[in-house]
C-alpha cells in the first residue's frame, strides 16, 4: 500500500522534441502525487540526446505545462542536486563509460554492419516474412579485431548482446507478470555511431546513479521492458518497480489517441498539448483533476478532487492499465465545478486575462461585481467575456430582431421598451430588491408573460438575448446607462415599425 512505503524517488522524464501532452502531463502527475504521499523526491531529467529531432525551447514549455498544472520537482536542470547532470545531453562521457563495461563483460558487442546492408537485410527477412531484426553478424567479433577496427577508423555502433535462449519474466506493480521468449527479442544499439546513448542504456544508467525506485511510464515502454530488465541485471543493479500506464485512446474509444488529432480537436475548443489548456480557459485544478482520473480511482463515487485531496489519496494499488477514452465533456464538467469552487477573488483575477484578450478594458471593481453572477454560468474562463462583455461596453448595438420577442410586434415591444423606461426612471436605485417588484407589476398591468417583456429589456441592455440575471446586472451597469440604452431600443424598434408598415 503507498500509505505504507518508504519515500520513494521518482522522475519525470520527457524529451524536448515535441510539445507536453495530455498523457506526458498524467505520467509526471502520478510520479509526483508518489513523491509526496511518501514524503520522496520527484526528479525532473531531461533525456535530450535525440539531437535531430531536438525542438528549441520545447525544455521551458515542458516546465511551464508542468508548473502550470502545480507540479514542482524536487531536482532537476534548474534545480542542481547531489545526482547531476540532469540533462543527459550532459552525461555522455558517463554512458559510454558503462557502454565499455557491458562489451568487457561480454554482455553487448561492436557491430559495424552499414546502413545498406541492415536495409538489404530487413528487405529479405520481409520476402520471407520474418519480423525484421538484427542478424547477429557482429555478436561474436573478438574483441581484440573489433577495437583494430574502430581505431582503423571503421564505423560501429554498440548493440546489447540479447541471449537467444529461455524466457525473461519482468514483473509490472499493475499488470503482473509479463513473461517473453528470449528469441524474439532484438540485439537492440545502445550506443548510436555518433557516440550518443539510447533511451534503453543512458535511462537504466541514469535510474540507477540517480537512486529512481519507482519508474512510472507509459505503455510504450512495455515491448522494450524486458530488454531494460535484461540490463539491469547485467550490471548486478537492484531494479526498480516498473508501473506502466495505461493507454489514451480517441474520444471515440477507438484507437489510440495521437498528436494528429491535435487540429482537429482545437477546431472544437479541445487539445491534448497542455498549454494550450490555459489558453482555452480550463483550470490547471480541473485538468489535474480529470487526468488523474483516466488510469486511477479512489472509489467508486469520489471525482472532485483537489491537488492536496490527490496527494492525501493516491495510491498504486488503485492504478488501472485499462485503456481510457478522452472524455472531454467530463473535462468541462470537472472545470464548472471548479470553477464554482474558488473565491470570488480569485475567479475574478483569472478571467481578467480573457476579457483583456477579447479588446475589454474590465476594472477590478466592475470585475469582483459581476463574477458572483457569471460564476454559475460559465464553463471556460474564455466564456467570461461571451457572456459579460456588455459591463465594459460603452454602447451596445442588439439587433432589432432580437428585440422583437416571440408573439410580440415591433410596435408591442417598442411600447414595453417605453413603459419599462417610465418605470425604472421613477425609481430611486435599479436593483433586484427594488426594481424586479416594479417591472414584475408592469408585466401583470401589460398582461403579458415575464419571458416576453424581460426579454425585451435583456437584449435592450445587454445586447444578447441570454446574459446573467437580468436586474442584478442592471444594478451593476448603472441606472443612467441602463435607460441610455433602454431608450436607444424603444427608438430602434419605432423606426423598425415605420419602415415595414
Amino acid at each position: 500500500m503507498t500509505n505504507e512505503m518508504k519515500p520513494v524517488r521518482v522522475r519525470f522524464a520527457p524529451s524536448p522534441t515535441g510539445r507536453l501532452h495530455l498523457g506526458g502531463g498524467r505520467t509526471a502527475l502520478y510520479n509526483y502525487l508518489l513523491a509526496k504521499k511518501t514524503g520522496g523526491k520527484f526528479i525532473l531529467r531531461i533525456e535530450d540526446t535525440d539531437r535531430k529531432r531536438y525542438i528549441e525551447n520545447a525544455e521551458q514549455e515542458l516546465m511551464d505545462g508542468l508548473h502550470w498544472l502545480g507540479i514542482d520537482w524536487d531536482e532537476g536542470p534548474d534545480k542542481p542536486g547531489e545526482f547531476g547532470p540532469y540533462r543527459q545531453s550532459e552525461r555522455k562521457e558517463i554512458y559510454l563509460k558503462y557502454a565499455e563495461q557491458l562489451i568487457e563483460q561480454g554482455d553487448a558487442f561492436y557491430c559495424f554492419c552499414t546502413p545498406e546492408r541492415l536495409h538489404r537485410m530487413k528487405e529479405e527477412q520481409e520476402k520471407r516474412k520474418e519480423f525484421p531484426h538484427y542478424d547477429g553478424q557482429c555478436r561474436d567479433i573478438p574483441l581484440e579485431e573489433a577495437r583494430k577496427r574502430i581505431v582503423a577508423g571503421e564505423p560501429y555502433v554498440i548493440r546489447f548482446k540479447t541471449p537467444k535462449e529461455g524466457v525473461t519474466t519482468v514483473h509490472d506493480a499493475i499488470r503482473g507478470e509479463i513473461t517473453v521468449e528470449n528469441r524474439t527479442i532484438d540485439d537492440y544499439i545502445i550506443v548510436k555511431s555518433d557516440g550518443w546513448a539510447l533511451y534503453h542504456l543512458a535511462a537504466m544508467v541514469d535510474d540507477h546513479l540517480m537512486g529512481i525506485t519507482h519508474v512510472i511510464r507509459g505503455s510504450e515502454w512495455i515491448p522494450t521492458l524486458p530488454l531494460h530488465h535484461m540490463i539491469i541485471q547485467a550490471f548486478g543493479w537492484e531494479e526498480p518497480v516498473w508501473i506502466h500506464l495505461s493507454v489514451f485512446l480517441k474520444p471515440s474509444g477507438k484507437g489510440k489517441m495521437s498528436k494528429r488529432e491535435s487540429a482537429d480537436l482545437i477546431k472544437d475548443g479541445y487539445s491534448i498539448f497542455l498549454t494550450d489548456f490555459k489558453d482555452l480557459g480550463y483550470l490547471p485544478e480541473a485538468v489535474t483533476n480529470w487526468i488523474a482520473l483516466m488510469g486511477w480511482s479512489y472509489d467508486d463515487h469520489t471525482e472532485f478532487f483537489t491537488m492536496e485531496d490527490l496527494i492525501k489519496d493516491f495510491s498504486i494499488d488503485h492504478l488501472n492499465p485499462s485503456p481510457a477514452a478522452i472524455n472531454f465533456t467530463k473535462l468541462d464538467y470537472f472545470n464548472g465545478v471548479h470553477i464554482r469552487a474558488l473565491p470570488v477573488e480569485d475567479l475574478a483575477h483569472r478571467i481578467k486575462p480573457f476579457f483583456e484578450a477579447k479588446g475589454y478594458h474590465p476594472d477590478d471593481e466592475t470585475l469582483l461585481k459581476i463574477t458572483p453572477i457569471i460564476q454559475e454560468r460559465i464553463v471556460t474562463l474564455d466564456d467570461a467575456p461571451e457572456i459579460a462583455g456588455f459591463f465594459f461596453e460603452d454602447h451596445v448595438t442588439p439587433q432589432t430582431e432580437d428585440l422583437i420577442q416571440k408573439g410580440l410586434t415591433a410596435e408591442k415591444c417598442a411600447e414595453i421598451a417605453e413603459k419599462s423606461y417610465q418605470v425604472l426612471a421613477d425609481l430611486p436605485e435599479i436593483s433586484p430588491r427594488i426594481g424586479e417588484p416594479e417591472m414584475r407589476a408592469l408585466v401583470e398591468e401589460l398582461g403579458l408573460k415575464p419571458a416576453q417583456v424581460f426579454g425585451v429589456l435583456r437584449v435592450a441592455v445587454t445586447g444578447r438575448k441570454v446574459s446573467p440575471p437580468l436586474f442584478e446586472s442592471m444594478e451593476i451597469i448603472g441606472k443612467d446607462i441602463v435607460l441610455e440604452r433602454i431608450k436607444t431600443a424603444a427608438k430602434m424598434l419605432r423606426e423598425y415599425q415605420s419602415r415595414n408598415n
